[in-house]
């Protein structure tokens, strides 16, 4: 395993973020570890860096292999400046998550572009000397998630563009009561990652896109199951393999980012508020990767 004090870091074109496997797609080729040591500390797992179809990705396990970290105890900065460090540009994210409507079953997938955000967690690089306020009423990247979306129809995987994802601090699932309330909210899959991954992403300026790899109706459905962690195992390992279908498609087609398709990549312009002069130097060193091109 190579740590970033002793090598030259790789330059990466794409992180995949999600569960422990997903760098097992047919035709990676040359994968190698990476810890990293972030400003923010470790991440939850070496990145696991290769080539497919021709262009460097980053793999990530967000729980760990083996899944070590819970939804609320995941290093989320660490992670996304991770990614940062390895120069990556887009983050293609996989999650389960529950579903909250009757047209989305189990094992469909959903790229969701709006978040509903229930979390009291760390979703910020900014504090300790500056603040900044970025722009979240378009959460994702939508030149990304439409062509994922694309790719999933060419491969005729069921899926479906945008919805809402609520993102609760779990561990535990839902109570009755709360399902039925979010279904009344308008919101469409239920989950406990993706929220925090976009903020900090947006704020990364590296684009974000999320597929959401429907388990379960969640606790609300009276005619199927309720959710457990068996039926997500079972519908999440008969899900992966169009995951893994989708990246390897998108990765091979994915064209080079083109300036104004969408604002991820300037999505801090005007928004650190704070005079520069009175930002410390330490957490101008920190926030380095971050804010280099707006503070000096």
């Amino acid at each position: 395993m190579a740590a970033n004090r002793q090598l030259k870091l790789p330059r990466v074109e794409i992180g995949i973020l999600g569960g422990t496997g997903l760098y097992e797609i047919e035709g990676v080729k040359g994968l190698k570890e990476f810890k990293l040591k972030t400003p923010f500390g470790d991440s939850s797992d070496a990145y696991i860096i290769g080539t497919l179809e021709g262009k460097r990705v980053a793999f990530l396990s967000r729980h760990g292999r083996g899944h070590r970290h819970l939804p609320c105890g995941i290093n989320y900065r660490a992670n996304v400046y991770g990614f940062k460090m390895l120069g990556v540009e887009r983050v293609i994210s996989v999650n389960s998550c529950g579903s909250l409507r009757e047209g989305i079953r189990p094992r469909d997938i959903v790229f969701s572009d709006q978040f509903f955000d229930r979390t009291r967690r760390e979703c910020t690089f900014f504090g300790q000397g500056i603040a900044a306020h970025i722009s979240f009423a378009q959460p994702v990247c939508p030149e990304l998630s439409r062509f994922l979306y694309a790719t999933a129809k060419e491969l005729d995987i069921r899926a479906h563009l945008g919805g809402t994802y609520i993102c609760i601090e779990g561990p535990a699932f839902s109570s009755k009561a709360e399902s039925k309330i979010y279904r009344s909210w308008g919101c469409d899959v239920i989950g406990m990652t993706a929220a925090t991954e976009a903020k900090l992403c947006r704020e990364a300026e590296i684009c974000y896109s999320t597929l959401n790899l429907a388990t379960d109706y969640d606790v609300w459905h009276a005619e199927e199951k309720s959710v457990s962690v068996e039926l997500i195992l079972e519908n999440l390992r008969l899900n992966i393999h169009s995951a893994k279908a989708i990246i390897k498609k998108a990765v091979a087609n994915l064209p080079p980012h083109v300036e104004g398709l969408c604002d991820c990549r300037q999505a801090l312009k005007k928004c650190i508020v704070t005079d520069p002069r009175l930002i410390p130097p330490a957490t101008k060193r920190k926030l380095h990767l971050i804010i280099k091109k707006y503070v000096k």
